[in-house]
């Protein structure tokens, strides 16, 4: 007599198969049922470790918006002159998004159907606009340039560094490591945007 397969998922790897599927078929487009296939456990399953999709949307948003709103209490984020801090926060917030590239992208993705997807949105805003209040400030230090519209400066900076979730992919042979990538984010934004002393 065999046993019967024990349910090994954790709330953490079911976490994983439903980033993984909300990203391939969007949220709107996954049901439970997609969720029950890909992971290979009943729906039951799966309302044992979570109340439904959207707790597990929440969880996996909750986890990026908590590791780029970390980035602004790190050190480097809030001691120095501000465009030392905002070169910091934009590198770092490169590598956080290169470190959870399935749940950044998924954040980036919501579009606001959802009450969780509207909390995400809402905090994403917050955040791009502490970056913002950065750049203001070393603007206002006369460390980046008076020409440029600093409102478009954050939005470029941020298409900018968002666009990685469209390409990245982060394994041996891809070309790029994580390191060159923020590298070179942070020297196209900020050789640009520097004043010349």
């Amino acid at each position: 007599m065999t046993t019967p397969k024990r349910d090994t998922y954790t709330p953490e790897t079911l976490l994983t198969v439903a980033v993984r599927i909300f990203n391939e078929r969007g949220y709107d487009g996954t049901s439970m049922e997609h969720l029950s296939k890909a992971a290979g456990i009943s729906k039951s399953s799966i309302y044992h470790h979570v109340a439904g999709k959207e707790e597990l949307l929440r969880r996996a948003v909750s986890r990026a918006l908590d590791s780029l709103f970390a980035i602004l209490e790190e050190p480097g984020a809030v001691r120095g002159r501000a465009v030392e801090r905002v070169e910091y926060v934009t590198r770092r917030t490169v590598e956080v998004l290169m470190a959870e590239l399935p749940y950044v992208t998924l954040l980036l993705r919501v579009r606001g159907n959802t009450t969780t997807e509207r909390w995400a949105m809402e905090r994403r805003r917050e955040f791009d606009q502490r970056v913002s209040d950065l750049l203001k400030a070393a603007a206002a230090d006369g460390d980046l340039r008076a020409d440029m519209d600093i409102r478009l400066a954050t939005r470029l900076l941020f298409g900018m560094v968002n666009s990685l979730v469209e390409w990245y992919r982060p394994h041996p042979g891809s070309g790029y490591d994580g390191d060159q990538v923020a590298e070179a984010v942070v020297r196209l934004a900020f050789d640009g945007l520097r004043t010349d002393s």
